[in-house]
């Protein structure tokens, strides 16, 4: 992939969709300063570049009866391709699991996952998760309270000297 070149308008312009996609063209313009159609050919550019990858509605899961938040790490059996490979399509098509890492240390990954209650939550767990295939450890934290919760990513380190892998580039 290639990079791409923004300058601050396209920042703003990201800071800003990011906190409300749903803003208009013309609202958008009226806060990072140009116009529409300036706002509407920039817009389209970073979503051809895939910088704005979609556009989606976040939902209050305890207003649609998700009370219960586990950030949950799995170890498999063994470390291999074709194992992980497998965990990875399973978890695919469990909508419970909202977000899946593989990471480093002590798991595999780390799974935060949602449910209606800690009965549903432990039906999941028995039912679905610890059937699947080479899963041999688990280990659950429900959350108590959320204190941060956030889909605005930072941006000020791109106007900063660019970095190796870094495919967006600052034009002041």
């Amino acid at each position: 992939m290639s990079a791409i070149t923004v300058d601050r308008f396209d920042l703003a312009l990201l800071t800003e969709l990011q906190r409300d996609g749903h803003i208009t063209n013309s609202a958008l313009g009226q806060k990072v300063h140009l116009s529409t159609s300036q706002i509407s050919r920039r817009v389209q550019r970073l979503e051809e570049a895939h910088v704005i990858e979609r556009y989606t509605a976040v939902l209050d899961p305890a207003v649609v009866g998700l009370g219960v938040t586990s950030f949950t790490s799995v170890t498999l059996d063994r470390q291999g391709e074709t194992r992980g490979d497998q965990f990875e399509k399973a978890v695919q098509d469990m909508p419970e699991i909202m977000e899946c890492f593989s990471i480093t240390g002590e798991a595999d990954y780390i799974l935060r996952i949602v449910a209606p209650d800690l009965a549903a939550f432990s039906e999941f767990m028995m039912t679905r998760l610890l059937r699947l295939p080479g899963v041999t450890n688990v280990k659950s934290n429900i959350t108590m309270k959320q204190i941060k919760h956030s889909h605005v990513l930072p941006l000020d380190h791109v106007t900063q000297p660019a970095q190796s892998r870094q495919r967006i580039k600052f034009s002041s």
